[in-house]
């Protein structure tokens, strides 16, 4: 029997906020249709609901207790030299690899994982992923505050933009441009692959062409916004991410008009980044690779939206 070929895509901060779990108002149809003829997983947690943790213990397979990386700036092999990762072992087996997008939390990290180096596409965007005048502006001014504050952040303009721009202005269009790019490549040989694509969005900012925002008109906001009783505070969201964004109020709660202006961006991305997730299967179809190949979906981790 011939290897399959793996297409491993990664997704940042998805919650599980998608009509395959039951959510209606969401527009995801392309993975919905993934889930239709796939399994869907109803109780797979991440292991840490940090970028950094969570990547590097799905990719090792080691728990985080494990791997000793609990914060966004530790690498997998300053702390795991010899760990054999996900892609590794797939190429210990004569796969191709290949790396394009966010996979692991550094672009650079795994150079023994991969065939060829990582896919690290570049844009017109500027700091976080801006387009608009108004919001490299707003970034440029925001950087300034930051630095009075002593907050080291930089580049965090809006925590959202609508751009009336076409898929490829921003990273995940660009991404799934290369992934069908290679994919054709990869279609001409006869050596399984193994290809990680990590899409950005959901992540913040909530940026996404304007046509995903035209998507949705009234969006929900939670119906238990209140801490739960007893909670610990250490226990409880600050928000210290989304508050180091121009414009978001640096304590209190957050008001509902802009809480609802930052789900109707979140769930713009995810209909921009499932628009994405289309396009790759597509051609994967087309290609006559579909019945070859396995398809895995993940997001590293949730976010929490009220």
């Amino acid at each position: 029997m011939d290897k399959m070929n793996v297409l491993f895509i990664a997704v940042d901060d998805l919650r599980p906020q998608l009509g395959c779990y039951g959510v209606n108002w969401t527009q995801s149809p392309n993975i919905d249709k993934l889930a239709e003829r796939g399994t869907v997983f109803e109780r797979a947690y991440c292991q840490q609901a940090v970028c950094a943790p969570s990547r590097a213990s799905v990719l090792s397979g080691c728990r985080p207790d494990t791997t000793t990386i609990y914060d966004l700036q530790t690498p997998v092999r300053s702390v795991m030299p010899d760990v054999v990762t996900l892609p590794q072992h797939f190429k210990n087996n004569g796969y191709e690899t290949l790396s394009i997008g966010k996979i692991y939390h550094h672009s650079n990290d795994d150079a023994e994982g991969w065939s060829k180096p990582p896919f690290l596409n570049k844009g017109d965007w500027l700091g976080r992923g801006y387009l608009t005048d108004e919001a490299v502006e707003a970034m440029t001014e925001n950087n300034e505050i930051n630095e009075q504050r002593g907050d080291k952040r930089r580049g965090l303009g809006p925590a959202f933009e609508c751009a009336d721009v076409p898929d490829d202005a921003y990273h995940d269009g660009k991404d799934a441009d290369t992934a069908i790019e290679e994919l054709g490549r990869l279609s001409q040989g006869d050596q399984p692959f193994f290809m990680a694509l990590g899409f950005h969005k959901p992540h913040l900012p909530f940026n996404a062409p304007k046509k995903y925002w035209d998507l949705y008109d009234d969006v929900p906001l939670a119906e238990n916004p209140f801490e739960p009783e007893n909670a610990t505070q250490y226990s409880l969201t600050n928000y210290g991410e989304l508050r180091g964004y121009f414009g978001m109020p640096k304590e209190g709660p957050i008001p509902d008009e802009l809480a609802k202006k930052l789900v109707k961006g979140y769930a713009a991305c995810v209909s921009y980044m499932d628009a994405q997730v289309g396009r790759v299967l597509d051609e994967l179809d087309r290609l006559g690779l579909k019945e070859n190949t396995v398809v895995l979906l993940w997001g590293d981790h949730g976010w929490k939206l009220g």
